[in-house]
C-alpha cells in the first residue's frame, strides 16, 4: 500500500495525530520532495517503538546529538517504504538483528520540530521531522551495541522508565507517553 493510502486510512489516536495527519496529507499532495533531506524546510523519518513480546519493555537509545535516552529512527533518505526505514534504524542504533513489527500499518505520527545544530561539522538549519513510528517487538535478551556516532549507550527501560529516562519534556508528554497509552490495544 502506498503512504498517501495508508495516511489516508490511519486513525488518529488524539487531536495532536490528527492535526499532524492533516499537514502530512496536504504536504504529500503538494509535490514537494518529502522523501529526502534535500528539502530542507521537512523531510520523512522514521521511528520505532520496539517493545518486548510481553509489553513489559521498550528499547531506548542515548542519543548524543540531543543529550538524551529516545526512541530509535532516523532519515528516509529517498526510500519509500517507511517501515523498512524503521527497521534498518534499529538495526544499525542497537545492533539488534532480529525484529519483528507487530504489524506492518503506521502506529504513531507526529511532526516534530528540528533545532538548527551542527553535524559532521556542518550547520544544518531548523527544519521538520515527518514522522511515522512503527510498533516493533525484540527479544530483550538479544545482544545489544550502540552507534558511536549517534548513540552511546542502549537499553530496555519499563515503559513508564523509558518516559522519565528522556531528558525532552515535550516527548515525555506528548509522544512517548502516547506511545504507551496506545500499547494495550496490540
Amino acid at each position: 500500500m502506498e503512504l498517501l493510502e495508508q495516511l489516508e486510512q490511519y486513525r488518529p489516536f488524539n487531536e495532536q495525530e490528527a492535526r499532524d495527519r492533516e499537514e502530512l496529507l496536504r504536504r504529500m499532495c503538494s509535490g514537494e520532495d518529502l522523501y529526502t533531506r534535500d528539502n530542507s524546510a521537512a523531510h520523512f523519518t522514521a521511528s520505532a517503538w520496539v517493545v518486548s513480546p510481553g509489553r513489559d519493555q521498550v528499547l531506548m537509545a542515548y542519543h548524543n546529538l540531543y543529550d538524551s535516552w529516545a526512541w530509535l529512527g532516523g532519515h528516509a533518505d529517498g526510500e519509500r517504504d517507511l517501515l523498512s526505514v524503521a527497521l534498518r534504524e534499529v538495526r544499525e542504533e542497537s545492533g539488534l538483528v532480529q525484529l519483528r513489527p507487530v504489524f506492518r500499518d503506521i502506529y504513531s505520527l507526529e511532526i516534530l520540530t528540528v533545532n538548527g545544530h551542527e553535524k559532521h561539522g556542518r550547520y544544518v538549519s531548523s527544519h521538520l521531522h515527518l514522522n511515522l513510528t512503527y510498533l516493533l517487538e525484540a527479544d530483550p535478551e538479544a545482544p545489544l551495541c550502540c552507534k558511536p556516532d549517534e548513540n552511546s549507550r542502549v537499553g530496555w527501560f519499563s515503559p513508564e522508565a523509558a518516559i522519565a529516562a528522556s531528558s525532552e519534556p515535550w516527548f515525555r508528554q506528548r509522544i512517548y507517553s502516547k506511545l504507551n497509552a496506545k500499547l494495550p490495544g496490540w
